[in-house]
């Protein structure tokens, strides 16, 4: 059997190439749209893509299952448990105007990938139709699954967190019941061989949990033994139904589209988009006072903060990237890029990842920065103690774009608190014609938060260290005194 696992740093995800080496044959478990990494890598293995399966319907990015059935004609695999609302409904609706090679399971089916054995294990709670998929390698002579591919039910040291539904999709109501799903289904996972290894669908960095571990894989065991959301589950159902919904990170918006198009079918790409080259007056120009375009500048923020495009983005090409845009960049919009020529396809993949499939061309930062009349704007930048003196006078709207649990855990004296991921829906509490003083906890989220605002109207000014550096400065200061008892107040 031959077993890779193919991860995404960008959405911390993880799709699995799963092969028969002696039949050729190849299953694909929660594939992205960026479909070719799995047809190339069963290649390079002598294996054809046979199979596809979805652990469930995704909220955090647009699922592959169907670009890479339509290229591969391959059999799709998908839940049918659950209720209603959530059933796949592109399943009749090839391009060619046929029905696609597709199997629908329900809790203990099996079907075979060659001499590989497939079990479906219906683990609801992180959404109601979620199912998990043991995996058993007959050709080994073995009877015994070897692992688990749990998707987004049991992580490296958490577990899916229940309330997506309601906090993304916006079903009221739906966490409660959906935890005490997941507290049934953990009791069971609990109950699997310890040897089991479990291949889980994400990674740290992934908002589908609270404190998901940085090592890839790990085993049953392991986590009966270390992971505390999967222990909590052996205890007091009301206890775990209270711990696991409180205190999850802040969805963005865009969960919700995905978790729509991941339902209904999302589009088809066929090829990814080749963005042309552009000239930085072209950008410029193509960009002014034009809403339906977006430029997202992928340069460092010192770059950024110098000189850019009026209204543009601000968006390292790292782990925040799909996070950033998806956030704030909408479907129908034209984006247009400033980013490293051998770096394009890279953000060409995470822009479709997402669903944000207009991408109008891009230009090299070297270009950009040998035209300055192109990047006339800047941002303005504060440095701790700075804000700390125009806050004495009391003449400082503070806005922090730390998660709700950061700010909770301490915050600045009267700072109003909308997670980065936020803004959007949240713009309408802020003031207009003020400067608003943006921090975040060291930096990173607050830039990008203060060019989406200044895009927006918002005279937004960056806290330069975020919040990390306002508690420096005031600490070797009689103003300690002040900012504690401030603080004390506000909290």
């Amino acid at each position: 059997m031959l077993f890779r696992m193919i991860y995404d740093e960008k959405l911390a995800q993880a799709a699995y190439l799963i092969g028969c080496q002696r039949t050729g044959e190849a299953l694909v478990i929660d594939p992205q749209r960026d479909v070719d990494q799995y047809v190339e890598e069963a290649a390079r293995n002598g294996l054809r893509v046979t199979a596809i399966a979805e652990t469930h319907i995704h909220a955090d990015f647009l699922s592959g299952a169907r670009e890479l059935a339509e290229r591969t004609g391959a059999t799709l695999y998908l839940s049918d448990e659950g209720d209603e609302n959530w059933k796949y409904r592109w399943l009749e609706s090839r391009s060619d105007g046929g029905v696609y090679s597709y199997r629908l399971l329900h809790n203990g089916d099996t079907f075979s990938v060659g001499n590989i054995r497939i079990e479906a294990v219906h683990t609801p709670g992180h959404t109601a139709e979620h199912m998990s998929f043991l995996v058993t390698d007959l050709g080994g002579g073995s009877t015994m699954p070897m692992g688990i591919a749990t998707g987004d039910f049991v992580f490296v040291g958490d577990v899916g967190r229940p309330d997506l539904l309601e906090s993304a999709a916006g079903m009221e109501g739906a966490a409660d019941p959906a935890a005490r799903q997941l507290y049934a289904s953990l009791r069971s996972f609990g109950r699997m061989p310890e040897y089991l290894q479990v291949w889980p669908g994400h990674g740290a960095g992934s908002v589908c949990g609270k404190s998901l571990g940085a090592v890839p894989q790990t085993t049953v065991g392991y986590e009966k033994l270390f992971n505390g959301a999967l222990t909590s589950a052996f205890g007091d159902e009301e206890e775990f139904v209270a711990a696991i919904v409180a205190g999850q990170p802040e969805p963005p918006p865009y969960f919700a589209r995905m978790k729509t198009e991941n339902r209904n079918g999302p589009a088809l790409l066929r090829t990814m988009p080749n963005p042309p080259l552009l000239g930085a007056a072209e950008l410029a120009a193509a960009a002014s006072g034009d809403e339906n375009v977006v430029v997202v500048d992928t340069r460092s923020w010192p770059e950024y903060r110098e000189g850019h495009v009026h209204g543009a983005l601000h968006a390292p090409l790292n782990r925040t990237f799909t996070t950033i845009v998806g956030s704030y960049v909408e479907p129908q919009q034209r984006v247009l890029l400033i980013v490293e020529a051998e770096h394009l396809r890279e953000a060409v993949a995470a822009l479709t990842s997402i669903g944000l499939d207009n991408i109008g061309g891009y230009v090299p930062p070297v270009e950009f920065a040998m035209n300055a009349a192109s990047g006339h704007a800047r941002a303005p930048e504060v440095e701790a103690e700075e804000l700390m003196e125009i806050a004495a006078s009391g003449d400082a709207y503070v806005l922090d774009v730390r998660s709700a649990v950061e700010y909770e855990a301490g915050h600045f004296p009267g700072a109003v608190n909308i997670a980065h991921t936020r803004l959007a829906p949240g713009l309408r509490r802020l003031p207009l014609g003020v400067p608003v003083y943006v921090h975040c906890q060291a930096g990173a989220r607050s830039a990008a938060a203060v060019a989406f605002l200044r895009r927006k109207g918002v005279n937004a000014v960056n806290v330069r260290g975020g919040y990390n550096r306002i508690g420096e400065s005031v600490m070797p200061a009689v103003a300690v005194g002040w900012f504690e008892d401030q603080h004390e107040t506000a909290v």
